[in-house]
């Protein structure tokens, strides 16, 4: 039998197995516990594989990047901060993080942006679901994918170039779209737009679903325009929502890698601390100071996270 095959009967049939195997033989453990711990037992019992699972491939990978990021390489001699100086005191390292705050700001205001812009445009109109459909169709592609398209689009050559194809037949000379810096930066968040507007857009328009029709006309009775509206009523009650997604997006952009390593792989200025770090680890063999640039986003990242969390549980707990 070939092996493919039987890995994949092994995966499809022997882990649900093993999981209601786990499941009857917690359960009869149970029964042997007294009745006042069951209750407390159980749902620890219940949790162990998931929270071995968690600890084996996230917990101790986390604290084993830190420890890394403290040593020096294949030796494994600690060298203290001398790795995160490495990183303050680099330009190479410093321009990966200017390009990161260009991500942030550009993707985090464009995708939140248009996604507000066109779900009040589209809302209660004849032909929405189509209109949202056509938006949201990138999400439906792998950031990969849209890098290899969007990298044809930006092609030097007009005869595989879309983009330089068309502003030739204004006579205009082929343009390097990803050659120069700012541009190419703000030309590769201009993918990450592409895919995340679709997202932004579903989300704030079921939060427009939920603003009173009510509300509204009657501050319209009142007299007011619909910028008055907007500003004084739909968007106050939109923003935990735009907080939401905009901390999700924020979490996307210092994540930012498979579009810039498809697309130019950090060259002409572009490169990204996620793009530094895979180089650092894979390119100069430098597992310390991969490591470091690893520890520093995971830092970037996890308030952004937790904001996010507070924000979600907040919004929960007024439903």
């Amino acid at each position: 039998m070939d092996e493919r095959l039987l890995t994949a009967a092994i995966v499809i049939l022997g882990v649900p197995a093993a999981l209601v195997g786990y499941v009857l033989l917690i359960e009869t453990i149970i029964r042997f516990v007294p009745a006042r711990l069951a209750p407390r037992l159980r749902p620890v019992l219940w949790l162990l594989p998931a929270l071995t699972f968690l600890s084996v491939f996230l917990v101790y990978p986390t604290i084993d990047t830190v420890r890394r990021s403290l040593m020096d390489g294949f030796s494994e001699n600690f060298v203290g901060l001398a790795n995160y100086e490495y990183f303050f005191g680099s330009g190479e390292t410093l321009g990966a993080l200017a390009n990161n705050i260009l991500w942030i700001v550009f993707l985090t205001g464009g995708a939140v942006g248009l996604g507000l812009l066109i779900a009040i445009l589209v809302d209660r109109v004849r032909y929405e679901p189509w209109i949202k459909a056509v938006i949201f169709l990138p999400m439906a592609i792998s950031f990969v994918a849209a890098g290899v398209i969007w990298r044809f689009m930006y092609d030097f050559r007009p005869e595989s170039g879309t983009l330089n194809a068309i502003v030739g037949t204004f006579g205009v000379e082929p343009i390097g779209w990803l050659n120069t810096w700012p541009w190419n930066t703000l030309f590769l968040i201009f993918v990450g737009v592409w895919m995340q507007v679709g997202f932004a857009m579903v989300i704030l328009s079921a939060g427009l679903k939920g603003i009173s029709t009510e509300l509204l006309e009657a501050a319209r009775v009142d007299g007011a325009n619909e910028w008055q509206v907007f500003r004084g009523i739909t968007f106050p009650l939109l923003l935990p929502t735009i907080a939401v997604i905009s901390t999700t997006v924020i979490i996307i952009a210092l994540k930012a890698f498979d579009i810039v390593y498809v697309m130019t792989n950090g060259n002409f200025g572009t490169e990204v601390l996620a793009n530094r770090m895979y180089k650092e680890l894979f390119n100069f063999s430098q597992f310390g100071r991969g490591s470091a640039v690893a520890v520093i986003l995971f830092v970037a990242i996890v308030p952004v996270m937790l904001f996010n969390i507070k924000r979600f549980r907040e919004q929960e707990a007024i439903r």
